[in-house]
């Protein structure tokens, strides 16, 4: 009886030890907040459409910069401004920390302040700049882009650059540009800029000029090929100088044109700019089928955009840790950098 006894005791002895030793003590606690194993912030990000050539750039630097450092839930608004707007709603719903947002329409701003100041969220625009009032609306806002004259101006040197150095452009021989321009989206404040700019610095360089069209592809390929394609069975010849507000413009353009027997056997050439140095672009001006374009640096633009939402998000000051710099309206301005076949390197470098 009494071994039995003992037998009962010694087992009871046992299992006490094991349960105690899976009860937790202060050295395997999980980590209080900042620690390895704390939570992320949850930072909310929107990208005007998915389907942008340039802002795919951009959302893949955010995805890359947000890794192991912040829980990012990112949308595409499809070019909706109401869609974008849900989305920002469904966010806050969410307890995001902070949200980033690249506007479908610039004018959408104001709607979105409001939203992110009931909710007392910290907001970063993105690549689409709010108006300057809107900016300072409220005082936990901020921008990350660009100085959008500044691509126009660059775009400009780059064609003054080229037309000197090739007489024979000018197929006609009058000492007149006749140009076409593939605008962006009408009100986009870069289109704006690069459409007035360009022209501007070409002016200013001596050269004269005529427009033959004007007309918006709203960034588009397709439509930059479809308006070509009209260009091209309207005027002809007559085309000396092809500018586009961006890359995927000047891409749609050189398909229609290819198609219409240029850059071919027989040597038939028209001069294409873009904007934002794309991939497929410096492939384009390798090839020698684009003149040049100006690099809308996506990869910086993403870093900066993350690094200030992340701070933000984390209750810290937006530049805390970061080497970008505020202008007087909350913007960080990241540089454009022309790019033609002499410099292309630099573009390559920012895709790698």
């Amino acid at each position: 009886m009494k071994k039995n006894l003992w037998f009962v005791v010694s087992i009871l002895m046992v299992a006490a030890m094991l349960i105690a030793a899976c009860q937790p003590t202060a050295a395997t606690q999980a980590p209080a907040a900042g620690g390895s194993t704390a939570a992320l912030p949850s930072i909310g990000f929107t990208i005007y459409k998915y389907d942008d050539n340039f802002m795919s750039f951009v959302r893949r630097a955010i995805e890359n910069a947000a890794a192991g450092k912040a829980d990012i839930i990112m949308n595409d608004s499809q070019n909706d401004q109401a869609k974008q707007n849900e989305q920002v709603d469904t966010m806050i719903s969410r307890g995001v920390k902070a949200l980033a947002i690249n506007l479908v329409n610039p004018q959408g701003a104001s709607a979105i302040i409001e939203k992110a100041k009931a909710a007392g969220l910290p907001l970063v625009f993105f690549n689409k700049e709010p108006n300057a009032t809107d900016m300072a609306s409220y005082d936990k806002v901020w921008y990350v882009g660009t100085t959008s004259a500044e691509s126009g101006v660059m775009q400009g040197k780059i064609i003054v650059d080229s037309w000197k150095a090739h007489p024979e452009w000018d197929k006609n021989g009058d000492g007149v540009m006749q140009y076409v321009l593939l605008k962006g989206e009408p009100g986009h404040p870069d289109a704006e800029a690069r459409t007035e700019f360009a022209v501007k610095t070409v002016e200013e360089a001596g050269i004269k000029t005529e427009q033959l069209e004007l007309q918006t592809g709203m960034w588009d390929s397709a439509k930059g090929k479809e308006l070509m394609d009209a260009w091209l069975a309207k005027h002809g010849e007559a085309i000396e100088y092809v500018i586009a507000n961006n890359d995927a413009m000047a891409l749609g353009a050189i398909n229609s044109l290819q198609g219409n027997g240029y850059f071919g056997a027989d040597n038939k050439f028209m001069p294409v700019v873009g904007v934002d140095a794309i991939p497929d672009a410096l492939v384009q001006i390798k090839a020698g089928t684009m003149v040049g374009s100006v690099l809308n640096d996506a990869a910086n633009q993403g870093l900066a955009t993350f690094e200030l939402a992340l701070n933000v998000a984390s209750g810290k000051e937006v530049l805390d840790g970061t080497s970008w710099t505020l202008d007087d309206v909350k913007a960080v301005r990241v540089p454009y950098v022309g790019i033609t076949l002499d410099n292309i390197s630099i573009a390559e470098e920012s895709y790698k």
